[in-house]
């Protein structure tokens, strides 16, 4: 943990200048494409004067980036953080230096040209990777290199958003896939480095400085449980639109290096609808937050953003969906709050954390994330209601979020529940099968070989002196190799395995323990002895694990009422 959160101060660092470059190289593409000149300052899209030339300019951004995608890495398509738990869960956390430098420039043009997304997807997986490539260069475990991965994301969300809570949560509830003090201490260490940088590199404060003087009432909660169940929906709705999408690109006679060029077409026809559609979108946010949106124009909006961010995401360009989510959820809510108390601009905020909980199944970290955006954090018993009830839409609806969705796509299978494991918590001596059969040390293997052939019942045997102490196991496949091996069968048991290692445990020892000794000596059956005496006190075989699965099982589906008052008897 120690040497792990060490090198998390360095993936910290690495996080936050990779967040800082992402945002110069953003800047930089968006003047280059609307403007015509090389510049980092920071411009909108709207303020362009190209015309009906716009429509081009999508086109020729998604062009590059296939091109990119096609003679560079594959990995550089979709939104990122799908790309990461990938890694994680199935590619051992390895990630290129190549994913390293293709995936922010990929997504600067992608975000610069137009195109509907934002910058977090892009830095999870550059922040990672800046992780990866670090634990990479040690001698470390797949696990190990997957907490500098996670911490290397969770520090470039914090650079990007100043979110540190929230990039906690993230990392916990979607990235890491566990709780151990092993992999959250470095990831904490991670963006609490980044947060320290972000001042120096993008600035200090709230992204989305706002705050609402509202007092939050019993019908506010419910009114934001109502609003968390419709984003729910939404989120789920947009979730199936994205794969279908996906599916119809599939089935194009063309090769996937130009899909991305068909959706920067349906982006820059969108633009001419509404041209703040395009982009990240941070300055409709903003104005979503502040009220400041007249009701047609959010409509427009909501409209033209959902139909542009499916098409071009489905195309397979490079390109995120947190800030697309907030834009959507937010415009939901502020369409809602014309019709409820507290305004419009509470209920855009509300529907920011409604949305992004039920899209990507982290109900704690969109209620954080909408609060910390704003700096407004007296909403949060509004967000918290809101992100729960999208959260449980979401899992009622939809089998999988939209992250998940893309990685069971190729075949692979993600549970986003955590549960404890009943092989970690159960103890030996409480599963085990006590007084076990034995056979004596000293009993010669001619009859060994009898009692194989005909009395044995198990395949193994824990072989034991005059006082009950182990002195190894003995298989039936020992037997027949004595038997047809010339061995001297006048010579005793314990003789025959003086030489031999036999893997034991003790009561006291995790059931998970236990399992790891059975995989590595290749032993359906493992010995317990009691830890002072060394005397064989039971046995624990792969029969009693598959019984306490079974009992864990019945506890989750099996239902009964409870008798809440005994009989005498």
């Amino acid at each position: 943990m120690l040497f792990l959160a060490a090198g998390a101060l360095v993936v910290g660092s690495g996080g936050a200048m990779g967040a800082w470059v992402l945002m110069k190289a953003i800047a930089i593409a968006t003047n280059l494409f609307w403007f015509g000149r090389l510049s980092a300052a920071p411009l909108s899209i709207t303020d362009n004067a190209l015309g009906l030339w716009l429509v081009a300019v999508p086109v020729v951004g998604s062009l590059i980036v296939g091109l990119m995608a096609r003679f560079g890495s594959e990995k550089i398509r979709g939104h990122g953080i799908p790309e990461a738990i990938e890694a994680i869960l199935f590619g051992e956390s390895r990630l290129s230096l190549k994913v390293a430098l293709l995936k922010p420039l990929s997504s600067a043009i992608s975000i610069g040209s137009g195109g509907p997304f934002g910058a977090e997807g892009p830095i999870i997986m550059t922040g990672g990777a800046i992780g990866s490539l670090l634990a990479q260069a040690f001698d470390l475990s797949a696990a190990e290199r997957k907490t500098l991965l996670v911490a290397g994301a969770a520090a470039g969300m914090t650079a990007i958003f100043g979110t540190p809570m929230a990039a906690i949560l993230l990392a916990i509830e979607v990235l890491l896939f566990e709780w151990k003090p092993r992999s959250f201490v470095p990831v904490v260490c991670a963006v609490m480095v980044s947060w320290l940088w972000r001042p120096f590199l993008i600035g200090s404060g709230a992204l989305f400085p706002v705050h609402h003087a509202v007092a939050i009432t019993p019908s506010m909660l419910a009114v934001a449980a109502v609003v968390g169940m419709l984003t729910g929906a939404q989120a789920s709705l947009l979730s199936s639109a994205l794969y279908r999408i996906e599916d119809m690109f599939a089935r194009l006679p063309l090769h996937w290096m130009w899909w991305p060029a068909l959706g920067g077409l349906v982006v820059g026809i969108g633009g001419l609808v509404d041209a703040n559609a395009l982009g990240a979108g941070y300055g409709s946010i903003q104005s979503l937050l502040d009220g400041s949106f007249a009701i047609r124009a959010v409509v427009t909006l909501l409209l033209v953003k959902a139909v542009i961010w499916l098409i071009a995401l489905g195309s397979g360009t490079s390109g995120g969906v947190l800030a697309p989510l907030l834009l959507l959820g937010g415009s939901l809510g502020f369409l809602l709050g014309c019709f409820l108390p507290g305004g419009s601009a509470v209920w855009a905020l509300v529907g920011m954390a409604g949305i992004l909980s039920g899209a990507m199944r982290a109900p704690i970290m969109a209620a954080l994330f909408a609060v910390e955006l704003t700096g407004d954090f007296a909403m949060i018993p509004l967000t918290i209601a809101a992100s729960t009830c999208a959260y449980a839409v979401s899992v009622l609806v939809m089998r999988r979020s939209i992250l998940t969705e893309k990685i069971a796509r190729r075949g692979r299978h993600v549970l986003q529940e955590y549960s404890v494991d009943p092989l970690d918590f159960q103890q030996a001596g409480q599963v085990m099968t006590v007084q076990p059969e034995t056979l004596p040390g000293q009993m010669a293997l001619a009859d060994v070989i009898g009692f194989f052939e005909n009395d044995a019942r198990h395949r193994s045997y824990p072989v034991v002196d005059e006082a009950g102490r182990l002195q190894g196991l003995v298989s039936r496949g020992d037997a027949l190799r004595w038997r047809t091996c010339g061995a001297d069968l006048a010579a005793t048991l314990a003789e025959a395995l003086s030489d031999a290692s036999c893997p034991s445990g003790v009561p006291a020892d995790p059931v998970a323990h236990i399992v790891d000794l059975m995989l590595e000596a290749d032993h359906g059956r493992i010995p317990i002895v009691d830890a002072a005496t060394h005397r064989v006190v039971g046995i624990l075989t792969r029969q009693d694990i598959l019984k306490l699965r079974k009992a864990h099982s019945s506890q989750e589906r099996e239902r009964g009422r409870v008798r809440l008052v005994q009989d005498a008897s």
